[in-house]
């Protein structure tokens, strides 16, 4: 491989968040740059407002925790509404096929009788 399609292939392929079906829908380095160029606009905004340098960098860092709370919620989205793969659909048939029945359960319960 060349120089250029090793960064190339890290730039498609690192820190990617896909889905459990392998498509991309949103990837690190494009958030990291939104929120850049969106702490760029506030901080500017700031500035030519004639805000002072405490109030710019309080500005910018609620700007920051909101961007990153969203981003959290966003990636939450995704995980919770993904299918569930093959391995997940035989984890929960060995679970049930293993999980005792209501008689079964009763003696290995930690409630004892005292007779």
């Amino acid at each position: 491989m060349a120089h250029g399609e090793i960064l190339g292939w890290v730039s498609r392929h690192f820190c990617m968040l896909a889905s459990v079906d392998g498509s991309t829908e949103m990837s690190l380095p494009k958030f990291i740059f939104g929120m850049l160029f969106a702490l760029a606009i506030v901080i500017s905004w700031s500035y030519f407002e004639g805000a002072s340098l405490g109030t710019i960098v309080l500005r910018a860092v609620i700007c920051a925790a909101i961007i990153q709370a969203g981003y959290f919620v966003l990636v939450f989205l995704m995980v919770a509404r993904s299918a569930p793969t093959t391995a997940d659909r035989m984890r929960e048939a060995e679970r049930s096929l293993g999980a005792p029945k209501a008689a079964e359960g009763e003696k290995f319960s930690a409630r004892r009788s005292i007779r």
